[in-house]
């Protein structure tokens, strides 16, 4: 089994992450209010075996701090943060939103999380460019944990 004394299942989590990059993606491009593309997403199959509580707090997050993860990620990026891929946008938007509010979960996780589901959903080199800006907002963002 794959869980942490905490009781995470990262198994679940990782699937939490794979299914909020697709709602964030959706989210995106349909200008839907969050709430709508919580339950389009809720009632898909494998939702049942993903941390929905998770996969809300994600979704939810990001559109609570949408303009500070853009402007945390401004510095590190090479275009408008509008101007990125919507896959790659996705990514990194969540991505910034755990590195920023969710100190319990460890950055390398984080990253290692949104560069596999931009592998899997983005652009041949998307993951590249969302490792290094995730890799230099970290640096900023979790000095002393990425220190030690």
């Amino acid at each position: 089994m794959n869980q942490r004394p905490e009781g995470i299942d990262l198994a679940a989590r990782s699937r939490a992450r794979r299914r909020a990059l697709q709602a964030l993606y959706a989210w995106q491009l349909s200008g839907s209010h969050m709430n709508a593309v919580i339950e389009q997403f809720r009632h898909e199959q494998d939702m049942e075996v993903a941390d929905q509580e998770y996969f809300e707090d994600l979704l939810r997050g990001v559109e609570r701090h949408v303009e500070a993860i853009d402007d945390s990620l401004k510095p590190y990026v090479d275009r408008d943060v509008g101007q990125i891929d919507p896959i790659e946008r996705a990514a990194l938007r969540l991505a910034a939103y755990e590195l920023k509010y969710r100190p319990d979960v460890p950055y390398r996780v984080i990253i290692n999380e949104a560069i596999e589901v931009t592998k899997r959903f983005g652009a041949d080199h998307g993951h590249s460019y969302v490792n290094g800006v995730l890799d230099k907002l970290a640096s900023a963002l979790r000095t002393t944990e990425k220190r030690g």
